[in-house]
């Protein structure tokens, strides 16, 4: 069976993620995100009716916009419920910051509750029957929850999202399977990570370092994936330690399902380990602390802002970044130059700053060996800005493409 496949976002950039797939008369879309700049960037509009949507995780770049389809056209939205849980919060919040920046809102809080009601909540190993087409959840190894989804007809295709293939903390690595078409995320084409315990060793060198020279350790962290993950790797150092912002309720999410987290004795534990801010009066307290977890992970956005006015003008203490620090935000402009935008004022930062690689997303080499394990006929790479560094060492033994925004291919599916 022949399908048609087209990027509306996402193929060549890390962002905006989405994609549809026409045919056995039927069209459906593989996420629908924005890509958080400054002002955010949507996907190409859909074209006309959809029948179903697939939402592989909650971050901003694959779940962002779906609302704006969801919400509208009242199709079948098929996720986890962790999920559509976390996504929920995560598009509301994406409401607040485009009214707080004046940007156009794409959607309502309307299309937002109706997009809820539409979820057809699914977990791994669950299939669904849809016409000729079976389709399988798979665990993605990327954050609680992100699945895989294969498509089974006359062969097979997996769309792995973004993953990972190591085993994390907070979630085990993703699996290969055997299909003919794979569509895999490159994000990280031409670089490795550096070895994890390397880096959780350095990681932790530094925030003792810091604290015995009397310095306070801020922690920007992503709400979703990495502030779990910082906690679970912090919960045993005896620090007074503070978490702040909404990755605050992802943990009690996460909680609530424990079955997509590896160990959630660990988790309730670290979160023990934790002050919780919840006012300002708690969030003067944390400031003499000495660890505070706090989002947002880019710097530009979140209590992270409030603690940097008071905290950046020392230099004992240290900034110590461990996500993705995209072009254009105050994350990228500390690395670069030493200072940030606080209040339309751009500030020069003296204390220690100092980035670690913790990323969700595997490396190069982790997602070649991850084609090899599933050996497809094809191999479809999409958000990456580096996708031609991985022909080298595939391009011999598979057929690999690079697709272009709204330029649709054939496959069989």
């Amino acid at each position: 069976m022949k399908m048609k496949f087209n990027f509306l976002g996402g193929a060549d950039i890390v962002g905006r993620m989405a994609m549809t797939i026409e045919g056995d008369n039927k069209t459906m879309l593989v996420e629908y995100g924005i890509s958080p700049t400054k002002p955010p960037q949507y996907p190409l509009p859909v074209p006309g009716k959809i029948d179903h949507i697939f939402l592989t995780h909650s971050h901003l770049d694959h779940c962002g916009m779906i609302p704006a389809v969801c919400g509208k056209q009242n199709c079948e939205l098929f996720t986890t419920p962790l999920s559509a849980e976390i996504s929920e919060l995560m598009m509301y919040d994406s409401l607040k910051i485009a009214k707080a920046e004046g940007y156009p809102e794409p959607y309502q809080a309307a299309d937002i509750e109706r997009t809820m009601q539409h979820v057809v909540p699914l977990t791994f190993e669950d299939t669904i029957e849809l016409g000729h087409l079976d389709v399988t959840l798979h665990s993605a190894g990327h954050v609680p929850g992100a699945t895989m989804f294969e498509f089974k007809g006359d062969n097979s295709t997996l769309y792995t999202g973004d993953i990972h293939t190591e085993d994390q903390k907070l979630v085990l690595g993703a699996r290969p399977l055997d299909c003919k078409n794979l569509f895999i995320e490159g994000t990280y084409g031409g670089r490795n990570h550096p070895p994890k315990e390397d880096t959780i060793n350095a990681f932790i060198a530094k925030i003792d370092e810091v604290i015995d020279r009397g310095g306070i350790v801020i922690v920007p962290v992503f709400a979703v994936g990495r502030t779990q993950e910082i906690m679970l790797l912090l919960k045993n150092l005896g620090y007074e330690m503070w978490v702040d912002g909404m990755g605050r309720s992802v943990t009690n999410l996460f909680l609530d399902y424990p079955e997509y987290i590896r160990n959630a004795k660990s988790l309730r534990a670290a979160k023990r380990t934790f002050n919780e801010v919840r006012n300002a009066g708690s969030r003067k307290r944390a400031i003499k602390g000495q660890i505070i977890v706090t989002t947002g992970g880019m710097l530009d956005g979140g209590p992270v802002l409030s603690y940097l006015h008071t905290l950046k003008d020392d230099p004992k203490n240290a900034i110590l970044l461990v996500g993705y620090q995209a072009d254009d935000t105050n994350g990228r402009m500390l690395m670069d130059q030493g200072c940030i935008n606080l209040d339309g004022e751009v500030v020069k930062v003296a204390c220690e700053v100092q980035k670690f690689d913790f990323s969700a997303h595997a490396g190069h080499d982790q997602i070649v060996q991850f084609i090899r394990d599933c050996d497809p006929e094809n191999v479809i790479f999409m958000h990456s800005e580096t996708r031609e560094l991985f022909l080298p060492d595939l391009q011999d033994d598979y057929h690999v493409m690079l697709p272009e925004v709204n330029k649709p291919f054939e496959l069989d599916v």
